[in-house]
């Protein structure tokens, strides 16, 4: 259900998933993992094809700007795990080097201010520390020992002290209450939030502050000590909520301080600053209701930006582009009069532009905010995602991937717009390649509206023969169908099987104003429906579909679009694929764990019966239809989704079931609402193209 509206941020919360499990595996000896070298049968993309490509994440520019870290996630089915690597290149793009080669995944790397180290948290001693080396791979040093390990880091600039964030216990063990039953395992809960995305809550992510010097750092200062609270914000927050003022002195961070029933009925986070010598706190967005998060100083320490949402409970308000002048005092919204979201801020040098990503009918470009007149222009036009920007004199140093290639490392001329690609982790297997058409085209809807949609072609598409199309779901709901690049929702992969995707940016979805984006809030089965079928119902007047042998499939807001759908199709649909989706939404209004999300999307609790939008929202549930689901259905839910419970697909199974639909569950018990274990990413990627292949072709 949570949306997360650019690729970096998904890419970020996947390393910390990957740190926290790599965590609790902390001492497992395994074989090194290594690049992939692959040999592609024929020219069309496997599942095992799709699992060898490296995945580049995190690149770091050094401080001379002369050359750019990053790391590369590889993945072996075998081990059924992944490991990451980390390289070097010249800013160029030339020289590049693998500079580690362990197994255990090097992550979080950045240099020191000096530019003559490379520190990064790894878990070979055990449990997940920070280690330093140099910039050769050499003379590894373990630089902290935190019982328990740590989650995250932050040198201060003069590298005097350490910042890093540690999980600390929410509530004294049951057995501390009853001494007698030490082999009790019942858990008491009182209050909400016992368990939140995947994990039954028993700690908080603390930040703690340490003196730095050339000795193992084995504790440090807890700048949340006593409080019920977590920083950085819980699932997909990173250390990109937390960092250091310029002269070293304070810690800007974000924290949502409230607990239990006021928790999960706000999204109310707040930016505070820690002053590091007095131990005092103070609330800089007091009064600012809605989302505030990644705070970034201005280099000469006058100014901090961060990311803004007005509105408590809404997660998907426009992102506003905040400055606070220490100076003045005073805030402003410099992005008042753009209507679009501002995200992954990064400031100039000359602290005089703020560059950061937006999203504008459905692809994530570069922008730049100039201070002195408040005016954004956009840089970078294109069919692509850009994923993270860093300042690098006139250049900007950003991550890219489209439908048509996965993330990779671009150099981007700051006034022109031009890129040029620098990493190319996975030529190797592209060239290898053939791939589906990507196109776009703007489809009209039922009330006149004109709407993005992408249409993606089998590789080798002939005009002159008919093929079997699929219809797909976002998920979010608000979150755009934008130039992805997925390891399990790939359309390349789709389109390599035979299939024609059509994949539209229904009412609902960013990057097409407030008003297109804001519809879908209590109107689940309304417009947005009425948007999809508009989509596939255009593309079936071209001749090459094949409208007897249509498919519909999409994961959380998508998975529900598809049960909705199931009901409500008039017989368009010969298969359908559901994953992780809400098939009963009163009985979801009760199982998930962020109660502002039904709140302020369904319109509140389906007992209200004077709340018309509420009411509205419950009659149009997708299990208020099962009597006239007519087409196969495959459900897939993973068993530790707490955000959308897995009893939804147990329900939506067994509905099938009951009424002689014929229908498979895909159940995986060790997966959350994705699936990131290289065995179960192939066993879904097998389970969704032969349930595809068994009623389309």
């Amino acid at each position: 259900m949570k949306k997360t509206t650019i690729l970096l941020l998904i890419v970020a919360t996947i390393v910390a998933w990957s740190c926290k499990r790599e965590k609790e595996a902390a001492g497992e000896k395994a074989p090194l993992i290594t690049k992939n070298t692959v040999k592609v049968q024929g020219d069309l993309m496997t599942p095992e094809v799709l699992w060898a490509f490296g995945r580049i994440s995190e690149p770091a520019v050094s401080p001379d700007k002369k050359q750019i870290l990053y790391g590369v996630s590889y993945y072996n089915l075998e081990q059924n795990k992944g490991n990451r690597e980390l390289f070097l290149m010249d800013i160029d793009g030339k020289n590049n080097r693998q500079i580690t080669h362990t197994p255990f995944s090097e992550n979080q790397a950045e240099w020191s201010a000096d530019g003559k180290k490379i520190r990064f948290l790894s878990s070979e001693s055990g449990s997940m520390q920070l280690w330093e080396m140099n910039t050769d791979g050499s003379d590894r040093l373990q630089m902290t020992d935190i019982p328990g390990g740590i989650s995250g880091y932050r040198f201060s600039p003069d590298e005097k002290k350490l910042l890093y964030t540690a999980d600390v216990a929410a509530d004294k063990p049951l057995q501390d209450l009853y001494k007698d039953l030490p082999k009790a395992t019942g858990k008491i809960y009182n209050d909400f939030m016992y368990r939140h995305w995947d994990t039954w809550v028993e700690s908080y992510s603390h930040v703690f502050v340490a003196d730095f010097a050339k000795t193992m750092i084995k504790t440090g200062t807890d700048i949340l000590k006593d409080e019920p609270y977590e920083c950085p914000l819980q699932p997909f927050g990173g250390m990109e909520q937390i960092t250091w003022s310029p002269d070293s002195k304070t810690i800007a961070y974000t924290c949502r301080k409230k607990k239990g029933v006021a928790y999960t009925l706000s999204t109310n986070s707040d930016i505070y600053l820690y002053q590091v010598d007095k131990g005092s706190t103070a609330n800089l967005t007091e009064g600012m209701m809605g989302y505030d998060v990644a705070p970034v100083y201005s280099p000469d320490g006058t100014k901090l930006a961060w990311q803004s949402m007005e509105r408590d409970g809404y997660e998907s308000d426009k992102n506003r582009l905040f400055v606070y002048d220490f100076n003045t005092k005073a805030k402003a919204d410099y992005s008042k009069d753009f209507d679009q979201s501002s995200e992954g801020l990064a400031w100039s040098d000359d602290s005089k532009s703020i560059f950061f990503i937006s999203d504008f009918h459905a692809t994530d470009e570069l922008y730049q905010l100039r201070l002195a007149d408040g005016k954004i222009r956009k840089i970078t036009e294109g069919i692509h995602n850009y994923t993270g920007v860093i300042p690098a004199g006139d250049k900007l140093i950003a991550t890219r991937v489209s439908m048509s290639s996965p993330p990779e490392i671009y150099s981007v001329d700051a006034a022109n717009g031009t890129d040029t690609q620098l990493s190319f982790e996975n030529k190797e297997i592209l060239d290898q390649l053939a791939l589906g058409k990507v196109t776009q085209r703007w489809l009209k809807t039922t009330d006149n509206k004109m709407m993005q949609t992408w249409v993606i072609y089998p590789p080798h598409f002939d005009s002159t023969k008919v093929y079997p199309t699929l219809l797909y779901c976002e998920g979010g709901p608000q979150s755009t169908v934008s130039q992805f690049w997925s390891f399990r929702w790939n359309f390349q992969m789709m389109a390599a099987n035979g299939y024609i995707i059509v994949a539209p940016n229904r009412r609902g979805l960013p990057g097409f104003g407030k008003e297109w984006n804001e519809q879908i809030s209590g109107d689940y089965g309304g417009q947005n429906m009425k948007d999809y079928l508009s989509a596939i119902d255009a593309l079936c007047k071209e001749k090459y579909v094949n409208k007897d042998k249509l498919g519909c499939v999409g994961a959380s807001y998508g998975g529900f679009s598809v049960y909705w759908l199931a009901g409500n199709h008039n017989k368009r649909f010969k298969a359908f694929i559901a994953h992780d989706g809400m098939f009963n939404l009163e009985a979801q209004y009760l199982e998930t764990e962020e109660m502002w999300f039904v709140n302020w999307d369904l319109g509140g609790p389906f007992w209200d019966k004077n709340n018309k939008i509420a009411q509205r929202s419950y009659a149009t549930s997708p299990h208020k239809f099962i009597r006239n689901w007519d087409a196969p259905i495959l459900v897939i839910h993973g068993g530790l989704d707490f955000r959308i419970s897995y009893t939804q697909g147990m329900q939506a199974f067994d509905a099938a079931l009951l009424r002689g639909i014929p229908a498979e569950f895909l159940f995986f018990p060790n997966e959350n609402h994705w699936v990131l274990k290289p065995q179960n990413g192939i066993l879904w990627q097998r389970t969704f193209f032969n349930w595809l292949d068994r009623w389309l072709k």
